[in-house]
This record gives C-alpha cells, sequence and structure tokens, in this order.
C-alpha cells in the first residue's frame, strides 16, 4: 500500500520508481558506473571519482526531494539534481577530450544527460507554480 506523502497528491512516497525522470537518471548512472569502470586509468581517477559522484547526485537529489513529499523540498532537490547534471556534463566532455571515455559513452551519457535536464527544468516549473498555489 502506498501511503500518500503531505503535500500535493501527486507526490507519494514509495512510487518514485515509476518516475521518467528517475529512470533516465538511473539508467545514465549505470552508464557512467561501468564506463568509468571500463575504462579506469590512474590518470583518470580524480576526474572519474568527480563525475561518478555528480551522477549519483543526479539520481539520489531526484528520490530523496520526491520522498519528502511536498513541492517546495521537491523543486530544492531538483534544483540540486540540475547543478549536478551540469557538473556532469561538464566533466564527460573533459573525459571524452582527455580521451578517458570511449566516444559511445560520452555520446550516450550526453543524450541521457540533455534528457534528465529537460525534465529536471519541466518538474521544476512544475513544482515551482505548485508552491505558488
Amino acid at each position: 500500500m502506498v501511503v500518500p506523502a503531505p503535500g500535493p497528491p501527486s507526490f507519494t512516497v514509495h512510487k518514485y520508481r515509476s518516475l521518467a525522470i528517475w529512470k533516465r537518471a538511473h539508467e545514465l548512472l549505470l552508464l557512467v558506473l561501468r564506463g568509468t569502470d571500463a575504462a579506469y586509468h590512474p590518470r583518470s581517477r580524480a576526474l572519474f571519482d568527480q563525475v561518478r559522484r555528480a551522477v549519483i547526485s543526479i539520481e539520489a537529489n531526484i528520490v530523496e526531494g520526491y520522498a519528502l513529499g511536498t513541492a517546495p523540498l521537491f523543486a530544492r532537490h531538483l534544483r540540486i539534481a540540475r547543478g549536478s547534471a551540469a557538473e556532469a556534463e561538464c566533466l564527460i566532455r573533459a573525459a571524452c577530450e582527455l580521451r578517458y571515455l570511449p566516444d559511445a559513452v560520452t555520446r550516450d551519457a550526453e543524450a541521457l544527460l540533455d534528457e534528465v535536464l529537460a525534465m529536471l527544468f519541466g518538474l521544476m516549473k512544475k513544482a515551482i507554480r505548485t508552491v505558488g498555489r
């Protein structure tokens, strides 16, 4: 049984796995973790550690904000996820230019990041409109 969270009725605690944005962020996380594991080299360690933290933060903030159950908290965590997505995008580009990541991993990660960023903007607008009511 799903218990409705406080706040707007569209936010429920246990249904984050049904969010399209979570699915895409999770796909991005798995892609980056597997890609950085496969391409590991001692020179890439610091960069890979940081990009891994950034993609973990994207997914974690989406889930945490959603689970908190209020539009203001969800919007706040979406903003944090957006910052982490921008950070991940920058670092993935650097890893590609340094030839630390294969082109296919970079291309797929950038495509997923574009989707996640677009979804974040859309959800943030919706959450902010809900707060204004």
